[in-house]
């Protein structure tokens, strides 16, 4: 996303200390409730209707991941868990079947849950470069490091969508914006961090799983984005690695 400067200083806070790690572990587990302007109520009224759906083409990989028995047919209760999976994580239509994007999510939301408190296993994200984001896009996830010092995260992320990417590297955060508005794409972005032209950091109102994804920035759940503009900095790095499932 790019759009232009409203140059306004926004004062650095400080970094922050404690139980990031363990909030921003915790937080795979419990993902935003619902995508944009859908809301509670929304969620209590479907729950509250039939679920009618078929089987599905993942029906046994979707039982399997949800913990229903795994039978491959569909029942009224296989079909309200999975609504209530497409509800929680902004898969559109919520309706219980268990389609290709549905277990996609589901997928990407498995190898998130088993990075755990442990992200840069591999060692792909760089620890000699100080205090650095890490942008891992192939299993949507993000988390800062102090060397090989986790500070916070492992937390959900989504990335651009396939004809636009976020760019791969090593970047530096160059401008922060708290209250950033595009004047591209006419919405509001906050907690913005601009590392590479006009992708960065920013927050969204909506879910971070919900396909197909972002204009080129990391979306970020609110208090996620919140977070990293108290850990960083203008000067600080940023690490892109990976490739997004689907692009």
């Amino acid at each position: 996303m790019t759009t232009t400067r409203a140059h306004r200083a926004v004062g650095g806070l400080g970094r922050l200390r404690g139980l990031g790690v363990l909030v921003g572990t915790a937080a795979l587990v419990a993902p935003l409730t619902m995508a944009v302007g859908a809301g509670t109520a929304q969620a209590t009224s479907t729950a509250s209707t039939a679920c009618t759906a078929g089987t599905g083409p993942y029906q046994k990989q979707a039982e399997r991941f949800l913990g229903r028995p795994v039978d491959g047919e569909q029942s009224p209760a296989d079909c309200r868990a999975i609504r209530d999976f497409q509800l929680n994580h902004g898969v559109s239509p919520a309706i219980g079947w268990a389609g290709p994007v549905t277990w996609g999510v589901m997928d990407l939301v498995a190898k998130q849950r088993a990075a755990g408190g442990n992200p840069n296993a591999a060692g792909s994200c760089p620890t000699n470069k100080g205090r650095i984001a890490c942008v891992d896009l192939t299993r949507q996830l993000s988390w800062v490091q102090d060397g090989a010092r986790l500070k916070f995260g492992p937390v959900p992320v989504r990335s651009g969508r396939d004809g636009y990417e976020t760019r791969t590297g090593l970047k530096r955060i160059y401008w922060r914006s708290v209250d950033h508005w595009s004047t591209i794409y006419k919405v509001r972005m906050p907690y913005s961090q601009f590392f590479d032209g006009g992708q960065a950091f920013h927050s969204i109102d909506g879910s971070v799983w919900s396909p197909p994804g972002s204009h080129g920035c990391v979306n970020m759940r609110r208090g996620d984005a919140k977070t990293y503009w108290s850990l960083l900095k203008n000067g600080d790095a940023v690490y892109v690695y990976g490739r997004k499932p689907g692009t």
